[in-house]
């Protein structure tokens, strides 16, 4: 069993950048087949998938966020970061960090384990 617990800051002003890190316990981040991803879900908007790294390191990424998202890992600490990077107001919403141990959880938010989410506001 897998468990994810995203952190962060929860308020981040415009124009800087959001960082935020998925902590994974019960499972390892690099084991086979295994992808990672970032969801995000604005407040009275639809799930939307940012990007993801697989357990070999490739990352993908959401065609109108991939100008301004970059994940990462660390498999020492078991751990996925996001950050996206010129932040503004829309970017407010709840951010998830959720795994599938096959490869097509993304096309229907079918995510074998999910994060609790934490809600990050980007205001001044």
């Amino acid at each position: 069993q897998v468990q994810l617990q995203e952190s962060g800051p929860g308020l981040v002003k415009p124009s800087q950048m959001l960082s935020l890190t998925c902590t994974a316990s019960g499972g390892s981040i690099t084991s086979a087949y295994y992808s990672w991803s970032w969801i995000r879900q604005p407040p009275g908007k639809a799930l939307e998938w940012m990007g993801a790294i697989a357990y070999d390191g490739s990352t993908y990424f959401s065609p109108s966020l991939k100008s301004r998202t970059s994940i990462s890992r660390d498999t020492s600490k078991n751990q996925v970061s996001l950050q996206l990077s010129s932040v503004t107001p829309e970017d407010t919403a709840v951010y998830y960090c959720a795994g599938c141990s096959g490869y097509r959880c993304y096309e229907n938010f079918e995510y074998d384990y999910w994060g609790q989410g934490t809600r990050v506001t980007v205001s001044s």
